[in-house]
């Protein structure tokens, strides 16, 4: 199937990567570029480094997750972001629509087969 992020609607990434950032950062709080790696490790391969860090600055806007600068020896210091309980209730909550829109969406596809 290729590459998901490049073979795929850039519309519906849209749609998920937040969901997908929160749902990371509820695991564990972690830097830019870790979240990058951690969503390639899902599949995104060919996510680019540069379309999290948007979604961060609106959700610290939002005061979905917070953030704190940790020296680091390798390099200048990184941003580390962390969920609040704010962001854990969006989380939540586009979880549930999300997955109310995959079951419809899968209904849809089932009908589909079952007519070839």
């Amino acid at each position: 199937m290729g590459d998901p992020v490049g073979g795929h609607d850039s519309q519906l990434l849209r749609g998920v990567l937040p969901l997908l950032i929160l749902t990371l950062l509820d695991e564990r709080e972690s830097y830019g570029y870790e979240l990058v790696e951690r969503l390639r490790e899902l599949g995104l391969a060919g996510l680019a480094t540069g379309v999290v860090y948007p979604v961060l600055g609106r959700f610290e806007r939002d005061h979905l997750v917070t953030s704190r600068l940790v020296a680091s020896s390798s390099g200048p210091a990184r941003r580390y972001y962390a969920i609040t309980e704010h962001g854990r209730s969006a989380q939540m909550d586009a979880a549930a629509k999300w997955t109310a829109i995959a079951r419809i969406a899968e209904r849809g596809l089932d009908r589909k087969e079952k007519h070839a």
